[in-house]
């Protein structure tokens, strides 16, 4: 196994792509019951609303042990943290694959979300850690490559799978994949101390240091726009003519997010700035035409490929972009972008939720117009601190 704590000069492929698969477990953990929820309410004798609590918990999970988490265990090794979260996947989801008790399940998912909440907190760190500067924005987007992979394949192949061998067994399955992503952390990732306790910065330390506020604040406002929009994708597309090819439209969001992560890769390290501001405006504009052309199938299917080109490198670039405002302070600021991101999401459900119930989904495109914009004027503002002019620093060559 190895311990090698210098970082290395070319990119660690097979321990970026553990992380990879990390994060991948994270998400089909999450999102599994939503496709689900008739066999689950069937299977523990509740109504599918009560089962659809079941992703309900396991957000409020995340969101609740992200920062004190990632706080609380700053000065340990960082492969035995990783190592923990993968194993509470292993001990969660084999709870709730043999649960016949609604209660335990709901623990069960609220604990899993605990360990999903510090394993986004650890992922883009860890990532970092292993290459010099340089290479560490090309590192993080292979760290991330599992998302896209978990929304566009990971999701409906589970929900397949759980529709043909039962539900149960489909949490069993998310079980062995954590095993065998044990022994792979174990033969492929490095590790490395924790943070001195002389180095490590008080929360609202690393809170106010500049920069943090306004990569923040572009989190937020993104990612609220990004999950009112993809969260009722089924209702805003029906309005195309497209109820019926739902999944053909997430695949190519998924395909094109995959192609995101690919050309943000190449360009964070020394764009990152433009990259950010290209892709607010950029969707921005793909708003606009959502806006101008609400029930063209054609305009559907060429914005949410673009839409998906600018979401998947969101999470390396930003996540980059907290990183380097940061400074040592790094790992608390990403489990702070846990929190914020969650809530994005959430706040993504219960916005859609209201302008979907008054104004129907043609009130949609307008909004994340506004949103956008917003967000495009704090990184606009973030010259100096934040989304910072040029090459990162150390990102030469």
């Amino acid at each position: 196994m190895s311990t090698n704590e210098q970082p290395g000069t070319q990119l660690p492929v097979g321990a970026l792509l553990a992380l990879a698969m990390t994060g991948f477990i994270c998400i089909v953990t999450e999102t599994l019951p939503a496709g689900l929820l008739p066999e689950i309410g069937a299977g523990l004798g509740i109504s599918a609303s009560l089962a659809g609590q079941m992703v309900t918990v396991y957000a409020l999970g995340s969101l609740l042990a992200a920062i004190p988490l990632t706080i609380a265990t700053q000065g340990w090794r960082r492969r035995t943290v990783l190592l923990l979260t993968i194993v509470g996947f292993l001990l969660f989801n084999s709870i709730t694959a043999l649960s016949s008790h609604y209660w335990l399940t709901l623990v069960a998912r609220f604990f899993a979300g605990v360990s999903a909440g510090l394993a986004w907190s650890l992922i883009a760190g860890y990532a970092r850690r292993m290459v010099i500067p340089s290479l560490q924005g090309r590192a993080l987007a292979l760290a991330m490559v599992g998302t896209p992979i978990a929304l566009s394949l990971g999701v409906p192949l589970g929900t397949w799978l759980g529709g043909l061998m039962g539900w149960r067994m489909a949490f069993a399955l998310m079980s062995g994949l954590t095993v065998v992503l044990i022994g792979w952390v174990l033969v492929k990732v490095p590790d490395y101390p924790g943070q001195a306790a002389s180095a490590r910065m008080a929360l609202r330390e690393v809170l106010w240091s500049p920069g943090v506020g306004a990569v923040l604040g572009v989190v937020f406002t993104w990612m609220l726009a990004h999950n009112v929009l993809y969260t009722y994708i089924a209702p805003f597309v029906s309005i195309a003519g497209l109820a019926g090819d739902v999944d053909l439209v997430l695949l190519a969001f998924g395909v094109a997010a995959l192609a995101g992560i690919w050309i943000t890769g190449h360009l964070v390290d020394r764009h990152l700035r433009i990259s950010v501001l290209i892709s607010l405006a950029v969707f921005a504009a793909v708003a606009l035409m959502f806006g101008l052309l609400p029930g063209s199938g054609v305009a559907v299917y060429i914005g949410v490929f673009i839409w998906g080109l600018t979401f998947g490198g969101a999470a390396t670039l930003l996540q980059t972009a907290l990183a380097d405002a940061a400074g040592a302070g790094a790992d608390v600021a990403l489990s702070m972008n846990v929190v914020v991101w969650n809530s994005a999401i959430a706040g993504g459900g219960l916005l859609g939720g209201v302008l979907l119930g008054h104004w129907g989904v043609v009130a949609f495109p307008w909004v994340l117009l506004a949103l956008l914009l917003s967000s495009l004027a704090i990184a606009l503002r973030a010259r100096r601190h934040g989304f910072v002019q040029g090459q990162r620093r150390g990102a030469q060559g």
